[in-house]
């Protein structure tokens, strides 16, 4: 089906699906704030035809959104996977220092090939998840002295940790699968001085918020599924009373015969 779609005609669940998605990234990037965003997702879950779908992301860019149907309803074609688009080349190295305060790096940035953090009685957050990368392998230097600093990588990621903590600590984010295809390598290195470095492995939010939805809407199944097999039992019930009352009924002369031999 293509971007041009009647407006008329029915849309599917991968339509509706396709909708959601560009509704997370732009929750990711800060264009919707989380009101705006539940709101359109549930319209677009509720949608029936693609005329009520084009309108909840007619004002967010992305490379599907095209006039005059922002969401384009053709498949799209396979590539090198989905780390294709986020190896995109940049600055070779870059730092970021917190002396008695802090710094975050997080949402859509570019990680450069050699990162070097500083935290003196201070710390900071270096997140991944929806960030893009200068090159397939990165590095990241962190040095934490009476400070801390983190480190949040996403699933599919290979993160290799070679820091030396003295009186303190590189906390390796544990086994996370094999890597994915295209997958970008992080290294994460330094040292730690009475601090510590955390290298943790966490979902992207837009992926969390999927999930999120995911559970929502099947324990609505399930709800619903309860609601119907009550309402099924209540049809039963009241389809037997009647069968009930007349036995009753017929059960009442003899019940009348025995109490009067009992008299």
């Amino acid at each position: 089906m293509s971007d041009d779609a009647a407006p008329d005609l029915r849309a599917s669940d991968a339509d509706r699906e396709r909708v959601a998605e560009v509704l997370r990234d732009a929750l990711a990037e800060g264009r919707l704030v989380m009101t705006e965003f539940e709101e359109r997702l549930e319209a677009a879950y509720t949608a029936r035809t693609y005329g009520e779908l084009a309108p909840l992301t007619r004002d967010l860019p992305g490379p599907d959104v095209v006039a005059p149907a922002p969401v384009s309803f053709a498949k799209a074609p396979v590539g090198e996977g989905r780390w294709a688009g986020r190896i995109t080349g940049g600055a070779e190295s870059s730092t970021a220092v917190a002396i008695l305060s802090g710094f975050e790096r997080k949402g859509r940035w570019t990680v450069p090939r050699r990162l070097t953090c500083l935290a003196f009685m201070g710390g900071g957050v270096i997140d991944l998840r929806d960030a893009d990368f200068a090159d397939r392998e990165v590095e990241i230097v962190c040095v934490a002295v009476m400070g801390g600093l983190e480190v949040r990588v996403p699933p599919g990621v290979e993160v290799v940790v070679r820091g030396i903590g003295v009186m303190g600590a590189f906390e390796h984010p544990g086994e996370g699968g094999p890597p994915e295809p295209g997958a970008p390598r992080v290294i994460v290195g330094g040292f730690a001085f009475w601090g510590g470095v955390e290298v943790e492995r966490r979902l992207p939010r837009a992926e969390r918020q999927r999930l999120k939805e995911q559970r929502r809407r099947e324990r609505l199944e399930r709800r619903e599924s309860r609601h119907e097999l009550r309402r099924a039992r209540r049809t039963a019930r009241h389809e037997l009373d009647p069968a009930r009352r007349v036995g009753r009924r017929e059960e009442w002369p003899e019940r009348e015969r025995h109490r009067d031999v009992e008299r």
